[in-house]
């Protein structure tokens, strides 16, 4: 079956834009991901040095890219649902931060499911105790939802300015020669 040629009005095929979606959205899920396992890499490791200093040496890094595959999935889900679409026209910080407590309050309960779900395989009973974020109370729980949000402020702050300056700008800034205070030539 022949391809259709575009529509004067500019867009592209139907399969090619398919296609540059779906690169796209990989790609937005790879950074996602890469982010997320970095994060979480580091957590685990802070947890191994905790345990090695009780005498534990196991470091489940696993645990880590396996999170951080279904983090992802669940903040590109986020992202598709455009739950700050209403504070597009606010200061860029308003939406940053909005977009870190979303992201934390879901992460939070994908954890608190997790919980539920690995309790339920082993055949435990559903102990509220074990249940508990940070070792548990609300203190434990409130330190993880502070440090996953200081966590998340800079992946919102890169995506929200660049939406802001342009990918282009974005790319310029980060790769480009750095011209000095006053944009100077050498």
């Amino acid at each position: 079956m022949p391809e259709r040629a575009p529509e004067s009005n500019g867009t592209k095929p139907g399969r090619a834009a398919l296609m540059e979606r779906a690169l796209r959205e990989m790609r937005t899920f790879l950074s996602l991901f890469l982010y997320l396992w970095v994060l979480l890499g580091l957590f685990v490791l802070n947890q191994a040095l905790v345990e090695r200093e009780h005498g534990g040496t196991i470091a489940f890094q696993g645990f880590a890219m396996l999170n951080a595959f279904v983090l992802a999935k669940v903040m590109l889900v986020i992202e598709a649902l455009e739950l700050a679409r209403w504070l597009r026209n606010r200061p860029v910080i308003i939406v940053i931060v909005y977009e870190a407590v979303i992201c934390t309050f879901f992460f939070l309960a994908f954890h608190l499911v997790e919980r539920l779900v690995m309790a339920k395989l082993r055949g435990h009973a559903l102990v509220p105790g074990e249940l508990g974020i940070g070792g548990g109370g609300f203190a434990g729980a409130a330190i993880v939802a502070v440090i996953l949000f200081v966590s998340l402020l800079p992946f919102f702050a890169f995506k929200n300015v660049t939406r802001a300056i342009g990918a282009d700008r974005m790319r310029q800034i980060l790769f480009g020669r750095s011209m000095g205070a006053n944009n100077s030539g050498p």
